[in-house]
């Protein structure tokens, strides 16, 4: 799971805490004064933390869920985008939703992409481990660099390409093992790359829309994204048993979307993909610790060596960044 709107563009000051999309009527009292006595930078390290600890059970609900992929992709982008539509239409009206439909192109690949993207992921958790899809999605910062040289002509550095090579060696690796672990398939492991690609080139469109709060075109893209899964399901089945976790698990995302969302305006990119890096490890240690699914050792090393390729580089990032004058 990735920040989806973009950070403010440089120069743009960050909104308070009772500002912006997400901010402005949403937060509990208690949480804004709180919120209020924190630096922005504090306040974005907290705001994502909570964010990427809400979205670490994603994958354990699509594993405990009992029903096809499929019937879970409905129902997860059905409640996410529900809950989502619903805060931010008490919050704002309709004047975000306006906005978006203003964007033109780039808002409809980002809505599409998007909308791919919530049944992808757990068609990607159906169908391989759950440590071979974290693992890959942690590489969705090789697929903007590409994105960003080839659609928006920015150069690609000596780091960047540096990072590129050692995770694709860790995806090989990652892809290798897939052949030896009952739970892993590589048919899992091409859907998790095409969902990481997706999200990537979501966040590429979302670039060139800076002056626009993409946020209200999430609960758009998951809500399209159910009704096209719609009339190829008998959606009613999981329901009556098992209401609660279909509930709670729209409610985790929608909860981890809004606060990542948020949580980027406050801190560097840099900071917010190591941040995000603590879901590909969390992710299958807790899958592993409730359901007993061993990511399997090929899984475990490759996942080591493209988290600790992007671990060095967004380290080197950062510390660039704080050097950088003012």
């Amino acid at each position: 799971m990735q920040c989806l709107s973009g950070a403010p563009p440089p120069g743009r000051a960050r909104p308070g805490p009772g500002s912006g999309p997400l901010g402005r009527g949403l937060l509990p009292p208690a949480i804004g004064i709180l919120l209020a006595a924190m630096t922005d930078h504090a306040k974005g390290l907290l705001i994502t933390t909570l964010g990427v600890l809400f979205v670490v059970p994603d994958s354990l609900f699509v594993r405990l869920i009992e029903a096809e992929p499929i019937v879970i992709a409905f129902w997860r982008g059905l409640t996410t985008g529900a809950i989502i539509l619903g805060v931010l239409l008490a919050a704002q009206g309709t004047a975000g939703f306006r906005a978006v439909a203003r964007g033109g192109w780039p808002a409809a690949v980002y809505v599409g992409l998007i909308g791919f993207t919530s049944p992808g992921f757990v068609l990607a958790v159906g169908n391989t481990s759950v440590a071979n899809v974290v693992f890959i999605f942690a590489a969705m910062p090789v697929f903007s660099a590409v994105f960003a040289r080839v659609f928006l002509g920015e150069p690609i550095g000596r780091r960047v390409i540096l990072t590129m090579a050692v995770v694709i060696a860790g995806l090989g690796i990652i892809a290798y093992g897939s052949s030896e672990n009952a739970v892993a398939s590589w048919r899992g492991d091409i859907i998790a790359v095409m969902v990481c690609a997706a999200y990537a080139g979501a966040l590429t469109a979302v670039r060139r829309l800076r002056a626009i709060s993409m946020i209200p075109a999430i609960p758009i893209a998951y809500l399209l994204s159910a009704v096209m899964i719609l009339p190829f399901i008998a959606p009613s089945g999981p329901v009556a048993a098992q209401w609660p976790l279909l509930l709670g698990h729209g409610a985790f995302i929608a909860a981890a979307t809004s606060l990542l969302t948020l949580g980027a305006r406050y801190i560097s990119p840099p900071e917010v993909a190591l941040l995000i890096l603590l879901e590909s490890v969390l992710a299958p240690l807790l899958v592993w610790a409730a359901v007993g699914e061993n990511p399997g050792r090929w899984a475990m090393l490759g996942g080591a060596v493209v988290l600790s390729a992007l671990l060095v580089s967004h380290l080197v990032a950062l510390r660039r960044r704080r050097r950088a004058p003012v």
